[in-house]
């Protein structure tokens, strides 16, 4: 460069004031400069590359479109070179020392309006350049147009004073960017902390990253390709890749489109589900591009929570980012996108169920939870979810399954009722007296098992306008079973619950004579729209002092030959009777995860055999 070429400028009043923003509090992490410099690197590529399909000669045809980088630890620097577009003296002062081109004036008026003083309320102000100075005691860009007869130019500024902008020789089309890095930050002249970098945020760029004479990005933003261009193989790499994964992917989504947004995508199910026991809750797994350039690992706010086990990456041109790339600012647009995305997977599951059960079966058995918990908290999806459900149920053997839709077909032609009940295990319920009565009737019970059940029936009033109800709720009206050999005399039925009544006391609530019981003596029942048993268990386990409170309904089988010895015997044995009566309580509330204390129940249980001996 020469003294006489010199050209010395001061920033205008807003770009100092931006660059002290930028510099101080606009971006969160100092490594997004590479991002950034890399990014307006690859649009000036994009921009040559058009330029050489428009324009009869271009300076420099034959230098390949890629980005250089070079770090020199002895030097404390780092260069960031492109063989892009270039610029001309205009566009240094334009794009580097003034207000107009950038937009950057609109921002400090958006900042100055606001109160609050975040990145969440800036964006589409390309400054992203200024994002060097957090890094550095001084800039100095080369620079030569993409037009065979322009200047070769030197544009230099410590960020602070101005700068200057000097002619230069030698130097190719193109941008190259030299940083004199600051002590503190000496970290980002080393090659390991820039390939890590890279590899994070811009390993899918359309042009070659060559770090140190090394190619750094080496995997290929598969997403962009139409889906006959890649092969197993290639999906199965790129998913370990993205995902840090081992096992292969159980299923894959691959889709583009372009109304009512422009969208890339490929999600991939996991093999295993990362929340399964002995794990924590797994970050969102899907990763949020615009035009190959990673702007957030983990978006929260782009899918649905319950879509956390999804893996892989949305690529959007239609983002509008703020000026450090680190967040979208338009929550309608992102909206847009969760519902665009999560609708097109719920199909494509939905799709996958009908072709191919067996395998989605497997997924649905590892991944339920996560569909439960999306039929609880997304509404808007709520139905379509419903339709993935499977249950077993007391008409399928076990370890088949019936949807919703199975069991409303298979309803009795009077049943205006969806009937379920939730418990550990099948065995729990075919063992407790609920589901007798249902079966005797041919009328079928959904069988839940999974914890998130609770909340899951909780949150489903009803299905197909039939209601859900518990069979361990009381006041079922169930139709009556004709058998006038187990007939019972009602009178003295209706004596023996007040009796019983009598003798437990507070223990329960009511005691009636029960239509559904037939093999059992008796049955505890919670009221409708009360705490379950599993929750009232869950609850206790949380807090040992809880109560359940006396919300229980005893109802007894008088046909049952215990319930009519106990009914002689009340009279004849009223002390013995009372244990009996009181065991037989005991009993059905254990048997309906109801009994709170079992230390009463033990003693009696001895004093009962001890009598029945002593006769």
């Amino acid at each position: 460069m020469t003294e006489e070429s010199e050209d010395k400028h001061e920033f205008q009043a807003e770009v100092q004031q931006l660059l002290d923003i930028v510099i101080n509090s606009l971006y969160t992490d100092k490594e997004i400069f590479v991002r950034e410099l890399v990014s307006n690197a690859v649009d000036a590529l994009e921009k040559l590359r058009h330029l050489k399909l428009t324009e009869k000669t271009v300076a420099d045809p034959d230098l390949d479109l890629e980005i250089n980088i070079t770090t020199d630890e002895t030097a404390n620097t780092i260069t960031i070179a492109d063989y892009g577009t270039g610029m001309t003296r205009e566009e240094l002062i334009g794009n580097l020392g003034t207000i107009a081109h950038s937009g950057s004036k609109d921002f400090l008026n958006a900042l100055s309006k606001s109160d609050q003083k975040e990145t969440n309320i800036i964006g589409q102000f390309g400054v992203g350049f200024y994002s060097a100075f957090m890094v550095s005691d001084d800039v100095t860009v080369y620079t030569r147009s993409w037009n065979e007869d322009s200047e070769h130019l030197c544009w230099k500024s410590d960020g602070k004073t101005g700068y200057q902008i000097d002619t230069s020789s030698g130097e190719r089309r193109g941008t190259k960017i030299v940083i004199q890095l600051k002590d503190e930050h000496e970290e980002f002249a080393k090659t390991a902390r820039i390939k890590g970098i890279l590899e994070n945020y811009s390993n899918f760029v359309p042009f070659a990253i060559l770090l140190d004479g090394e190619r750094v990005n080496t995997v290929e933003a598969i997403w962009m390709k139409p889906k006959s261009d890649v092969s197993d193989e290639a999906y199965s790499e790129f998913y370990k890749f993205t995902a840090k994964a081992f096992d292969e992917p159980r299923y894959r989504m691959h889709f583009s489109a372009d109304a009512p947004l422009m969208i890339n995508s490929l999600l991939f199910v996991p093999g295993e589900n990362p929340e399964r026991p002995g794990f924590g809750q797994v970050e969102p797994g899907v990763s949020l591009y615009c035009n190959k350039v990673l702007i957030d690992s983990t978006p929260k706010s782009l899918l649905p929570d319950w879509l956390r086990f999804l893996k892989g990456v949305i690529d959007s041109e239609d983002l509008p980012l703020n000026i450090s790339r680190e967040s979208m600012q338009d929550s309608a647009l992102v909206q847009k996108l969760n519902r665009l995305i999560t609708k097109r997977f719920i199909k494509f599951l939905d799709r996958e169920a009908k072709s191919d059960a067996e395998q989605f079966g497997s997924f649905y058995e590892n991944f339920r939870s996560f569909l439960k918990e999306g039929v609880i908290t997304d509404l808007e999806n709520r139905d379509e979810l419903l339709k993935l459900l499977r249950f077993e149920s007391s008409v399928e053997e076990p370890g088949a399954f019936a949807t919703l839709d199975d069991y409303v077909t298979r309803m009795k032609e009077d049943q205006d009722k969806i009937f379920y009940q939730v418990a550990p295990d099948r065995q729990t319920i075919e063992s407790a007296p609920y589901v007798e009565a249902f079966k005797a009737r041919g009328i079928e019970v959904l069988f839940l098992y999974d914890p998130i059940d609770e909340y899951l029936v909780g949150a489903l009033p009803s299905y197909a306008e039939k209601q859900l109800v518990s069979i361990a709720q009381s006041g079922i009206e169930l139709a009556d079973i004709n058998d006038e050999a187990q007939d019972v005399d009602a009178d003295q039925a209706s004596a023996l619950c007040e009796w019983i009544k009598d003798a437990l006391g507070d223990r329960v609530a009511e005691v009636n004579v029960s239509k559904r019981l037939v093999d059992s003596p008796a049955a505890a029942l919670t009221p409708g729209g009360s705490m379950s048993p599993q929750m009232k268990q869950m609850m206790r386990q949380v807090d040992p002092e809880f109560s359940s409170g006396k919300e229980v309904h005893l109802e007894i089988n008088p046909r049952h030959k215990l319930l009519k010895n106990l009914d002689s015997a009340r009279t004849s044995q009223p002390e013995f009777a009372k244990l009996v009566a009181e065991q037989i309580a005991d009993n059905a509330l254990l048997a309906a995860g109801l009994l709170e204390e079992g230390r009463d129940m033990v003693s009696r249980v001895y004093e009962i055999m001890q009598q029945s001996l002593e006769k």
